[in-house]
């Protein structure tokens, strides 16, 4: 684990794993402003005062359960779905019953507002992003990439494979809580 610097009023944890940041993410949540991404954890406020904090504090074992579940029902028509099933070795039916087949857990959330990035997969979706990204991925598009699956919350560029669509909102800026998904949420997928 490293500390960097993050303009002046910020620091960066930067760390070796997803499981190291979501364990410092657990420990500075309640006690600084803090933004957990894939290997780092921002933590803001004034460097020196930061820096003692992270100074004094142990990992925790990982980000918080928040207990909720949450299901999503996917049409498995994505333009990729056969590429996947290639990169895999599974036929798309198996593609299919994998991502159905694994509760997963939003890790953290980024790029874009209502954009989660979830963990805990079948391991056997792991693939990398495509070689080419799409200059416009539509709303509710449900993509692979490395270790993560997500639901793109509104039309934009995006490099995932996409291997199903959600007619859920991901994103609704008249709902309470605007984002569907929140950090600790377990997501399950379903055929729709």
């Amino acid at each position: 684990m490293r500390i960097l610097p993050c303009g002046d009023r910020a620091v960066l944890i930067d760390c070796a794993s997803l499981d190291e940041a979501q364990g410092w993410f657990a420990a500075l949540e309640n006690r600084a402003e803090v933004v957990l991404g894939a290997r780092t954890v921002l933590v803001r406020g004034e460097p020196a005062e930061a820096r003692a904090l992270i100074g004094g504090t142990r990992p925790g074992p990982s980000a918080a359960d928040s207990g909720a579940t949450v299901e999503i029902p996917v049409t498995y028509d994505g333009d990729d779905l056969a590429d996947v099933a290639s990169l895999t070795g599974l036929t798309p039916d198996e593609v299919v019953a994998a991502h159905t087949g694994t509760p997963w857990t939003v890790a953290f959330t980024g790029f874009a507002p209502g954009f989660s990035y979830l963990v805990g997969g079948d391991p056997r979706l792991n693939v990398p992003r495509r070689s080419s990204p799409r200059s416009s991925v539509p709303p509710g598009a449900v993509g692979l990439a490395g270790e993560f699956s997500g639901v793109y919350p509104r039309r934009s560029p995006g490099g995932w494979q996409l291997i199903g669509r959600t007619s859920l909102a991901m994103w609704d800026s008249a709902r309470d809580r605007p984002a569907l998904l929140v950090a600790g949420c377990t997501v399950r997928f379903v055929v729709a």
